[in-house]
């Protein structure tokens, strides 16, 4: 069974992906981001270093993209930006995919009562919008960046318990399940051996496109003031000084605007890319 799945991702899949060009497009640009948060690793810029005497200069061979209000070099705190930016996606979507997982299987699989009181769970929290809730979560705790990570993951798996139940209620069914459930397999073995590898491919999808909203969802945090706090840069909290600055200093607000944009449409180009190249409906 699982020969024949990494068959068809190898043949059919990767052949699609390699055949979109939006998808491709997507992965150059995650690819960028990856490489710009690696650069402050191999540099001994300080992004909180301030220096008067500088402040507010316009993009020029000195300073690429400019300095702020306090003098900092802008092109150095959107380096340490994307790190931000790229941790807090990948960590709330990694927890809000743990909990989603593991409550969807556990719906899917057993049925019943349980079912009913996780989905009727899941009903619940899908009942207040996510932002304000985040909002209200984050207004009793201290504003920073693991709190916003935490936060933003107990927020946002309703999705992915969704899909992975339907999976299971599916997939359970199915042939080789049953085979197995006859040979005496445990419930644990039916579950992480036999069906939840075949469960993934939806979330994959649905991963991919959460990280774009945790990077939104964290830089209107920021910008809030309730997010990622000073001096540590994130493209949220740069867009504050740049709306202070906004007539004279047009270079704050729309390089910050500009990465945020530029990195949830990769993301978001290559989530939709995976999809049609998950979707069996779709011929080559």
């Amino acid at each position: 069974m699982f020969g024949v799945r990494s068959a068809f991702f190898r043949d059919v899949v990767w052949q699609r992906l390699r055949h979109n060009r939006m998808a491709l497009a997507g992965g150059l640009i995650i690819l960028f981001m990856f490489l710009m948060a690696a650069v402050p690793s191999l540099i001994s810029a300080d992004p909180s270093a301030i220096d008067v005497s500088q402040a507010l200069l316009p993009p020029g061979h000195k300073h690429l993209l400019g300095t702020d209000d306090l003098g900092r070099d802008v092109l150095v705190r959107m380096l340490y930006g994307a790190r931000i930016s790229l941790l807090v996606g990948f960590v709330a979507v990694g927890l809000s995919c743990l909990i989603g997982i593991a409550l969807g299987s556990l719906a899917g699989y057993y049925g019943g009562w349980i079912d009913a009181l996780i989905m009727r769970f899941v009903d619940i929290m899908l009942c207040f919008p996510t932002f304000f809730l985040i909002l209200a979560v984050i207004a009793f705790l201290n504003p920073s960046i693991w709190n916003i990570m935490i936060v933003i993951g107990l927020t946002s798996w309703m999705g992915v318990a969704r899909l992975i139940r339907a999976e299971f209620l599916s997939l359970r069914q199915r042939d080789f399940v049953l085979a197995a459930q006859a040979l005496g397999a445990s419930d644990a073995r039916l579950i992480f051996r036999h069906i939840l590898p075949n469960a993934m491919s939806p979330v994959l999808v649905s991963a991919t496109l959460g990280v774009a909203g945790a990077i939104l969802t964290e830089s209107a945090l920021s910008f809030l003031g309730i997010g990622v706090q000073p001096p540590t840069p994130s493209w949220g909290n740069m867009l504050i000084t740049g709306k202070q600055t906004l007539g004279s200093a047009w270079w704050l607000s729309v390089f910050p605007g500009l990465a945020i944009l530029i990195t949830v449409l990769g993301y978001n180009l290559l989530g939709e890319g995976i999809r049609d190249a998950l979707d069996p409906r779709l011929k080559e």
